[in-house]
């Protein structure tokens, strides 16, 4: 029997794809193994969001192919969207791979297995205008409790930093039905916990409804009776309206957590940015969801280095983030990324003043980070408990609503010994540090 090893790089979106591609490979009786050096076919799904990913990217490739001449591996695939996008330069460029799958193009995992096997390369990118549903095979990887749902694909803002819609094309939603169904198969599978993502979540629906319809999508979802949390994630903020707002805030299942990536908040470099939103909107929504959502949890995003990026700029952002105090703060250097209306700018910022601008935010994030966890001690939450301190085995950890997987903090709960992965349980917490919590069960 044919072996196949996958490594999966990049974001939750691109791990869906990997899971469809498993399952496709699942159905045609290919053996999965997460050893390597044991695999016939190794397939790198990969990402090319920005310069460290590219490079994460090819790394990992080159790694993989090693098992050629120090494992029994007889084909490399790369698939994705460093794939979609350097296809035939990859090919070119590296000898070791043997086929290229491009974004529009996993359904063909099959194809490029066995032309491989056949001994062939082969290059297999074209138009990206496909998106999986709930008919298609899937392993999931993830937890057996949480999984994520891709309710769309591609994106229709092109922000002058992005890249995403030359690699993952138009935007284009699933159906209503096609969601809510892959959400039932699975919770009757045992997921408690779904994570809804899309390159912009609030805009679902406006390609095949004419208007958004993410609220109709999320009424159907909290209906079925097994799931515990919905969770949103990349929120673009233009299409976060207040009847979103208002379901989030009266309905249990909705998790109290807003993923709102900003970029900055400066306008002369929201636009710049090719943002639609304006620092009087941004702050106009974020009052809405503090003021109506109790307990809200708000993460984002901010690039520093923009090109253009003056210190005042950066100082404004500082400022501004002091004034908001987010929950959560991913921050990234500006990657400067050729086919790009932002790659080709003029006053590009030296690596070095990114970096500066990098270090200074990720410690004003600290601070603030740490003060809003303090503010959490001796309150109760509830807990998903997801595995166990290696080191103390009578400590558990998990998250709340407050925490979205592979991307927040921990919390750590001591005491709770007989607890299991999967289980919901109060804890009060004990102490707030600067990314994780420590707790204690409760009930």
């Amino acid at each position: 029997m044919i072996r196949a090893g996958f490594v999966s790089l990049g974001c939750a979106k691109n791990l869906v794809d990997t899971e469809v591609m498993l399952g496709i490979l699942a159905d045609n009786h290919i053996m999965l193994t997460d050893e390597p050096a044991k695999a016939d076919i190794l397939i790198v799904n990969t990402c090319c969001f920005i310069d460290s990913a590219k490079e994460e990217s090819i790394s990992t490739i080159l790694q993989m192919a090693d098992y050629k001449t120090n494992g029994v591996c007889r084909g490399l695939i790369v698939a994705g969207c460093l794939g979609q996008r350097y296809n035939q330069e990859l090919l070119d460029e590296l000898p070791e791979v043997d086929a290229i799958i491009g974004t529009g193009s996993w359904h063909r995992i099959m194809e490029a297995v066995n032309a491989v096997l056949a001994g062939e390369r082969v290059l297999l990118t074209g138009t990206v205008d496909t998106i999986y549903d709930e008919k298609m095979p899937r392993i999931n990887t993830t937890p057996f409790y949480s999984a994520y749902i891709k309710i769309a694909e591609g994106c229709n803002n092109c922000c002058s930093y992005c890249i995403i819609p030359k690699v993952r094309g138009h935007f284009r939603s699933r159906t209503i039905e096609s969601v809510v169904a892959e959400a039932s198969m699975l919770a009757k599978r045992g997921i408690r916990e779904i994570n809804l993502i899309a390159q912009d979540t609030t805009s679902f629906g406006r390609d095949i409804y004419g208007t958004a319809r993410l609220v109709d999508l999320l009424r159907e979802l909290v209906k079925i009776e097994e799931l515990h949390w919905i969770r949103l994630l990349y929120c673009y903020p233009k299409y976060f309206n207040d009847e979103l707002i208002q379901l989030i805030a009266t309905e249990d299942k909705l998790c109290k957590y807003i993923d709102l990536p900003l970029q900055h908040a400066h306008d002369e470099i929201l636009q710049a940015m090719g943002r639609h939103d304006s620092l009087q909107d941004i702050e106009i929504l974020l009052g809405k969801l503090r003021r109506n959502i109790p307990g809200v949890a708000i993460r984002t995003s901010f690039i520093v280095g923009f090109p253009g990026e003056t210190e005042a700029h950066f100082q404004f952002l500082k400022k501004f983030m002091d004034r908001q105090k987010f929950d959560r703060v991913g921050i990234f250097t500006y990657s400067q990324e050729e086919e790009t209306v932002a790659g080709s700018m003029q006053n590009q910022i030296p690596e070095e003043v990114k970096q500066e601008r990098y270090h200074d935010l990720m410690s004003w994030q600290c601070r603030i980070s740490e003060e809003l966890n303090r503010n959490l001690e001796d309150q109760t939450v509830e807990v998903l408990v997801e595995g166990t301190n290696p080191e103390q085995p009578s400590v558990k950890f998990g998250r709340s609503y407050r925490e979205a997987p592979d991307v927040d903090g921990r919390i750590f709960i001591e005491n709770t010994a007989e607890s299991q992965p999967g289980e919901f349980i109060r804890v009060k917490i004990v102490q707030g540090f600067t990314y994780d919590l420590l707790a204690e069960r409760i009930s």
